[in-house]
């Protein structure tokens, strides 16, 4: 159980992060982000985000209620056996794991009977924060349930191990369906069912939020809502504060001084857990050390984690028998959802910088944006590098990038092809190298945006159009390829990837490739030998390791690259030199969709008269491209993330805009990535997007909802409100991305990536559409309050169960069932 209140923990936290969004003042309660648009008569008469959220809730509540009455059902007979000669629980243990469930049960299903009405009957005047306002009032209830939790829980355990009727009572309580839907009951354990009142608190909170949103200033409900937030977030604080858990550091200090020759900020996997280490590499050893708390006034100081002498040190061996252990990685979404996070904490502090006494606000702001960047940077490296000492004993880093780990390598075997000599360290020789570690070190802060000042260059955000030429200075003939990375909130990322030029010594590649940046700073290339061995196996990553042959780095500098013309450079790299050329396009020019007379070909035609002139559902366009990504590019790493060769991707376009009778036959010899680039194209060039201009408003509102409920009613009705093309290439679309991310674990291509590529692709609205009511201030404004939310409503369908066309038209309501 330790698990679920964990979990419950962190969802408390939740919740109170959101509490940033409001400032509380003289009795007002002020959103600072700017309230949303209501929405009314859009999508169809009488559809307001109101309403959504409402009938959401009370769907959820239908559920909630049933959840209650499962528990209480056979709460009755076992009080009633209490007192028989023989009972299967005591009535303290009854009272006890029962505790304040039929107070609960009895408020939800009188705010249920009073809400229904008020949706039944719906219009602009009706009000219903007086019953919020009385359902925060008897949270009371709930603080005293929350109190014995813990208590019903053990209790319950207990019972069941000591009582075998009990057992078979408590692992199989029905619980019955909405009234509406086909589902019958469903069997679901008392453990459960007891931390559904936990859940349920966050739950109203995040209704109570969506609800203050969509609701104007001027409506009698507001300030009722407002009071039930408050009263809300004020029982939510005073339950975390009880439960919080103190961590405390243990201190070790150690250490002595030599020759530096490199350091920096990595991620180690110790004991199962990550964690942000400074390693130092001085000429004769490695050092792994931490930074230790201090009192205020005092400068920092290291700990000393380990150390290994380099003439012990030695690396992963491909013909080592044990096996990496698995490492835990965070969900794709948790990554992206920091990341908006982090990009609106950004636009906040710049808004508040121009507020006059606004420095406590900013401060704090600048303290929360430290803790997201630096929980975003110890989750998103996975790449593994292993060293081990003379004992057999190995420590685990994950890197960003192949290039990271490449050039701690590198460094480390330079070192090692001296003669080194085996150093041993007294305790007090490696107390004075550890504390030289703080005077000799070069990099001195994580790489956070929020330890950097304001005029520093943000990055770059738009589109980096890249020739990679030809590489010389090889010794001898190799095949030969390149990968390049751009860096994306303090990590590198690979974005493409050059075909491989076999046995040559001169690659010509000459090939281009569009990469999309946000908010970069650099651009890597490394050069690769293909290896085709297959029993060159790294253990660490279960992956063949091509051998890199030279990489290098340039800053992108705004003022050089984003002139309109192309800027050709050199990289060398270990006596390589590689030719490239680059030009950047800004997203806001980018971005824009231009209106299309055009009726012939089928780029930048509405699909609606593609769809009519072919007599199809779904472009043919679309569904070549589909079937021969599943054919032959369902396994190739990187599929839609890596660039397509530009020229590649040309030949296509022309051939399926003149209708080519070839088109099988070039598809067919096609490289995958321009096929897969083919496709992106398409519907980037769209004259509108494919969910529609019309609906845009809306999709960015559904996705702002917190309730699930509510969220749930607003994406599928505005599925149902798409016209019948656009709807059943999405679903084609839809159901094709899901299948690419099945292969994750070969292709590398999760959910949350293929949002990222795509999400945009079929959102962003056309050049009269974006514009409109919008106040950006730079680039990154739009990366975070647009693209940002273009990805989560794309990874929001793709993580639903399947979508029918038949169900979907057929049913008016969609309510979800997990409460």
């Amino acid at each position: 159980m330790e698990e679920e209140e964990e979990e419950a923990l962190c969802y408390l936290d939740r919740v109170l992060e959101e509490e940033e969004v409001f400032e509380f003042g003289d009795g007002e309660l002020e959103p600072i982000t700017p309230t949303c648009r209501q929405f009314k008569g859009d999508i169809e008469k009488g559809l307001e985000m109101k309403k959504l959220v409402l009938s959401g809730f009370l769907a959820s509540e239908e559920i909630y209620i049933n959840q209650l009455e499962a528990l209480l059902l056979p709460m009755r007979p076992l009080k009633a056996t209490a007192t028989t000669s023989q009972p299967v629980l005591t009535i303290q243990q009854v009272e006890t794991i029962f505790y304040k469930i039929q107070d609960i049960s009895d408020i939800h299903k009188e705010f249920y009977d009073a809400l229904l009405p008020n949706i039944q009957q719906w219009d602009e005047k009706v009000t219903v924060g007086h019953l919020f306002q009385k359902l925060a009032s008897q949270l009371g209830v709930y603080k005293a349930f929350v109190d014995n939790y813990k208590v019903a829980l053990e209790t319950a355990e207990k019972c069941s191990n000591a009582n075998s009727q009990f057992q078979n009572i408590s692992e199989n309580l029905k619980v019955k369906g909405p009234k509406d839907s086909k589902d019958c009951t469903t069997t679901v354990s008392m453990e459960t069912l007891l931390y559904k009142p936990i859940d349920r608190v966050t739950r109203s909170t995040l209704v109570l939020h969506d609800l203050l949103k969509h609701t104007p200033k001027d409506h009698p409900d507001f300030p009722l809502l407002q009071d039930a937030l408050r009263i809300s977030q004020n029982f939510l604080s005073s339950i975390n504060e009880e439960i919080d858990p103190r961590r405390t550091a243990v201190t070790t200090p150690k250490g002595e001084a030599r020759q530096l020759v490199k350091d920096g900020f990595l991620v180690e996997v110790s004991e199962s857990s990550r964690k942000v280490r400074h390693l130092f590499l001085f000429t004769d050893l490695l050092l792994c050390a931490k930074m230790k708390k201090t009192a205020v006034g005092r400068h920092q100081q290291y700990e000393c984690k380990w150390y290994i002498p380099l003439a012990d040190l030695t690396f992963q061996t491909l013909d080592e028998s044990d096996s990496c252990p698995s490492i835990q990685v965070i969900p794709e979404h948790e990554i992206e959802e920091m990341k908006i996070k982090i990009s609106l904490l950004k636009s906040e502090i710049q808004k508040e910088k121009k507020t006059p006494k606004s420095q406590n606000r900013v401060e704090r702001l600048r303290k929360k944006m430290n803790e997201q960047e630096s929980w975003l940077l110890l989750q998103s490296p996975t790449i593994p590098f292993r060293i081990h000492n003379k004992h057999g004993k190995s420590y685990l880093f994950l890197l960003s990038s192949d290039y990271e780990r490449s050039e701690w390598r590198e460094s480390i075997q330079k070192l090692q092809k001296r003669d080194l000599q085996a150093c041993l360290l007294s305790s007090v020789e490696l107390q004075v190298l550890t504390s030289s570690c703080f005077k000799l070190r070069t990099v001195h802060n994580i790489p956070l945006t929020s330890n950097k000042d304001d005029e520093e260059t943000p990055g770059l955000y738009g589109f980096l159009h890249v020739i990679v030429h030809s590489a010389k200075g090889f010794k001898e003939s190799a095949n030969l390829y390149c990968t390049l990375e751009v860096d994306s909130y303090g990590y590198f990322v690979s974005k493409a990837k050059t075909r491989v030029f076999r046995d040559t010594a001169e690659p010509q590649w000459n090939e281009e490739f569009e990469i999309e940046l946000e908010g970069s700073q650099y651009l890597r290339i490394l050069c690769y030998e293909k290896c085709y061995d297959k029993s060159m196996l790294n253990k660490d990553d279960n992956e063949i390791v091509d051998k890199i042959m030279g990489k290098g780095q340039v800053q992108l500098d705004p003022q050089t690259v984003q002139s309109k013309n192309w800027h050709m450079d050199v990289i060398e790299m270990n006596g390589i030199k590689v030719e490239f050329s680059m030009k950047f396009t800004s997203r806001d020019l980018s971005l824009k969709r231009t209106p299309s007379k055009k009726q012939s070909g089928v780029f930048g035609v509405k699909i609606n008269v593609v769809t009519k002139r072919e007599r199809s559902k779904v472009p043919y366009i679309v569904r070549q491209c589909i079937e021969e990504v599943e054919k032959r590019g369902i396994d190739e790493v990187g599929i839609y993330r890596i660039s397509g060769v530009a020229t590649d991707i040309q030949a296509l376009k022309t051939a399926f805009d003149t209708n080519t009778k070839d088109i099988l036959m070039m598809l067919s010899d096609m490289d995958i990535n321009a096929i897969a680039g083919t496709l992106k194209l398409y519907f980037r060039e769209l004259p509108e997007p494919l969910l529609t201009d019309r609906l845009y408003p809306a999709f960015m509102e559904g996705i702002a909802l917190s309730d699930p409920a509510a969220k749930e009613n607003c994406m599928m009705h505005l599925l149902r409100s798409l016209p019948d093309p656009s709807l059943m290439t999405f679903l084609t679309l839809l159901e094709h991305l899901k299948r690419v991310a099945e292969k994750e674990p070969i292709n590398k291509m999760s959910l949350h990536n293929l949002a990222t590529v795509f999400g945009p692709t079929l959102l962003r609205p056309s050049e009269s559409e974006s514009t409109k009511g919008q106040h950006i201030t730079s680039a990154s404004d739009i990366w975070s309050h647009d693209v940002m939310a273009q990805v989560q409503v794309l990874l929001y369908y793709l993580q639903h169960p399947p979508i029918s066309f038949a169900e979907l038209k057929r049913n008016t309501l969609y309510f979800s069932t997990d409460v």
